[in-house]
């Protein structure tokens, strides 16, 4: 499996962005997928996860209410929606891929339950 995100940049606080997960290479629509993000100097942390099917979702408490994870088996592309940014969601945001069991519904916010990562998209939040 191979994970392509993209949709990172640069926005002002309170501003939006859309980031996209590519999958490849596998059977992605069995699988639960997850975002996580890591700041400068800090550990890898959870932000969301998703069931096989879209219909479990998991968030930190950090981003709930602000974030919203979605995904488009057909497509193979699962999506993090990102309102209300602040200057503390600056970070590289990484997406991965439980491929432990499939047709699972129970999500994972721990980095290690996850087998594969896609390189990261760098979001900045300007205050």
């Amino acid at each position: 499996v191979q994970l392509q995100a993209s949709g990172g940049g640069l926005v002002q606080a309170g501003g939006s962005l859309r980031l996209a997960c590519a999958a490849s290479g596998g059977t992605f629509s069995r699988y639960a997928m997850g975002w996580f993000r890591q700041a400068p100097e800090k550990e890898r942390e959870f932000v969301a996860a998703i069931t096989w099917s879209g219909g479990t979702t998991d968030y930190a408490d950090s981003v709930k209410g602000r974030f919203t994870i979605s995904r488009d088996n057909a497509k193979e592309v699962v999506y993090l929606r990102m309102n209300s940014l602040k200057p503390e969601d600056t970070a590289v945001y990484y997406c991965a891929a439980d491929v432990s069991i499939a047709f699972s519904g129970r999500l994972y916010t721990n980095t290690g339950h996850y087998n594969y990562w896609g390189q990261g998209t760098q979001v900045n939040v300007s205050s």
